[in-house]
């Protein structure tokens, strides 16, 4: 568990500059300020408007630039930090009013699978959260959580349909800092059928997150089964920079090595 800490002046600017191109107030096609007006604007040096810059430009919002001032981009919608660990935060960012209902939360032994995420020993304790996510009253995924113990025993205390649980461990001082999801094609079988009302056997996207916190110790694992049906993956992409997508065929059995 660590404090928490106050975000980096180049992640301020990036906010800031994503929130003005997506309000509009900088619109597509128009030149973003340069990086001499970004410094005395947030009365910083260049490498907080640099390390933001760069930022915008693997999120596909700005043009590389090269010696000129960037370009703002049309681009898709892609997801903030909060999204991407929550799912109560990507409901609600969609327009959905999110709802939950905790099946079962628990201290229990960690199975194998989830001590290796958790960088613990199987049978170690663990707090277990199962729980179906609603949106606008429709069930739209089911989510199995296993929590470090020492992060866990605050989840213990919190009412996990209310709310986002995130929001509510940060407010304790448990801050996550990175993560990372695997997604996969999936079928229901008959208990994620029943609390999803779709038939067994029907298609899923099933997706694997680990969350850690800024020392980089794993305090979360997350296993979410949810609707296939009108599920959209769109991602900008910008030549010469890194994409943090990847698609393979590793969980299929058909193509397995």
């Amino acid at each position: 568990m660590s404090a928490r800490r106050a975000p980096q002046q180049h992640i301020k600017i990036a906010e800031h500059l994503r929130g003005r191109i997506l309000s509009g107030e900088i619109p597509t096609g128009s030149l973003l300020p340069s990086e001499a007006e970004l410094c005395e604007e947030f009365s910083t040096s260049r490498g907080p408007v640099r390390q933001a810059l760069a930022s915008l430009r693997t999120e596909g919002f700005i043009s590389s630039g090269r010696g000129r001032r960037s370009v703002v981009l049309e681009h898709a919608k892609t997801e903030t930090f909060e999204t991407f660990t929550s799912n109560h935060d990507w409901i609600e960012s969609n327009g959905w009013h999110a709802g939950s209902k905790t099946l079962w939360m628990a201290r229990c032994p960690a199975p194998a699978h989830v001590a290796e995420m958790l960088a613990i020993e199987e049978e170690d304790p663990v707090v277990f959260l199962h729980r179906v996510r609603y949106a606008d009253g429709c069930p739209i995924a089911v989510e199995r959580s296993y929590f470090s113990l020492p992060v866990g025993k605050h989840v213990l205390y919190m009412d996990p349909d209310e709310g986002s649980l995130h929001a509510k461990l940060r407010d304790v001082g448990i801050g996550l800092d990175h993560g990372r999801r695997e997604m996969y094609g999936s079928v229901a079988g008959d208990e994620d059928a029943d609390l999803l009302e779709i038939e067994t056997g029907a298609p899923t996207m099933t997706s694997r997150i680990s969350l850690s916190d800024h020392n980089g110790t794993p305090i979360e694992y997350t296993e979410t089964v949810q609707l296939f049906e009108g599920l959209t993956i769109s991602y900008n992409y910008i030549a010469g920079t890194p994409s943090p997508l990847h698609i393979s065929m590793r969980n299929s059995d058909r193509f397995a090595k």
